[in-house]
């Protein structure tokens, strides 16, 4: 037995998140074979179905049983028949804000062997970090409805940002910038629409600048900032956002390296009071749900960021190889990457690498 064992709860979820978390824990177990590692995943049904069953994403002592986990992998969240907001406040952003996991890692990165919509752009010219506040900003629960069915009927909705949270995010987004090759920092904002959080947002990011002097800084408008991803994303090294921004971003930036697929993000407690979680970007992608052709690439980079997160770098390297191999040969590829092969094809075939 293992003495670097570890309890990971697994959360399928919705769609494909049923297709390739299996399959991503099988190949853990591969790791776990070469490396030393022990794995006891502990499978949860907290999904859209369960709702439709029990009126419950999750059941309600659901987050104090996952608390003691070392980790979380969860699928994706969300299908159609449960609203968006429904789906999302039952499951994903309690466990987000009930373990403190404030930042939200997004790597994106053009990979060897797939094909960029960009014209030009070549493995190398794309390769950033985004760093997404995670726990309040725009998606905060104040607000409400007044005045429903009249011609006087509004909705108001309030962003927080709290300096705790501000100069928390900002400060991760640095110190991750010190360990990478171009020691970058971009901050995106609205201060010029945008007139109380957006400016305080900017103070911020002044201030905790001046704290890294070595780290080149840049500020951009996202909207102008989304058109830089596609002009020129060799710009960008890691960019720190608030909640709205940095979501926007970390669909856009995996889009223009040819799949969203592949894009992973990491749910963060950088204090490891409480478990991390894992989960690909793409969601539950109910128009291929069942048919056995969605791409693993995503969650299973998910999980070798789980794994350095757990400390277990080699490992963790070892399951970027494989990728890394994958996808620059001739082996399988889904339909999104323009292939014909299967998740469970493209599931195998790294397992081959893992053996190698």
């Amino acid at each position: 037995m293992s003495t670097n064992a570890y309890k990971i709860a697994v959360i399928p979820g919705d769609g494909i998140g049923n297709e390739v978390v299996p399959p991503t824990c099988r190949i853990l177990e591969a790791v776990a074979r070469k490396h030393d590692l022990g794995f006891t995943f502990d499978e949860k049904d907290w999904s859209c179905e369960r709702f439709h069953k029990k009126g419950a994403m999750m059941p309600e002592e659901g987050l104090a049983d996952i608390g003691g986990h070392d980790s979380i992998l969860l699928g994706a969240v969300g299908y159609p028949g449960v609203a968006d907001h429904v789906s999302l406040w039952g499951l994903l952003i309690p466990i987000r804000r009930e373990y403190k996991q404030y930042v939200s890692l997004r790597p994106v990165r053009l990979f060897e062997g797939v094909d960029c919509p960009l014209v030009g752009r070549k493995p190398g010219d794309i390769d950033m970090v985004i760093v997404r506040e995670n726990n309040e900003g725009e998606y905060s629960e104040i607000g409400g409805r007044m005045y429903a069915g009249t011609d006087e009927e509004f909705v108001s909705q309030q962003s927080i940002f709290t300096r705790k949270g501000t100069d928390r995010i900002m400060r991760y987004a640095f110190e991750m910038a010190k360990t990478r090759a171009r020691k970058s920092v971009t901050s995106a904002t609205k201060s010029n629409g945008i007139i109380h959080s957006m400016p305080y947002w900017d103070e911020r990011f002044e201030l905790i600048s001046a704290e890294y002097p070595d780290i080149e800084t840049a500020k951009f408008h996202i909207d102008i900032l989304a058109a830089r991803f596609v002009t020129n994303p060799d710009w960008f090294d890691v960019v720190v956002g608030s909640n709205l921004f940095g979501d926007i971003l970390s669909d856009l930036g995996p889009g223009i390296t040819g799949t969203i697929a592949i894009a992973p993000s990491g749910n963060i407690n950088p204090e490891r009071e409480h478990p991390s979680m894992f989960e690909p970007v793409h969601g539950s992608a109910p128009d291929i749900a069942g048919q056995g052709i969605a791409n693993p690439i995503g969650t299973v980079w998910c999980a070798s960021m789980m794994l350095d997160h757990l400390g277990h770098t080699e490992a963790a390297a070892d399951m970027i190889r494989a990728i890394e191999n994958l996808l620059k040969g001739y082996g399988p590829k889904t339909p999104d990457m323009g292939g014909n092969g299967t998740t469970e094809d493209m599931c195998r075939a790294l397992e081959e690498e893992l053996g190698n």
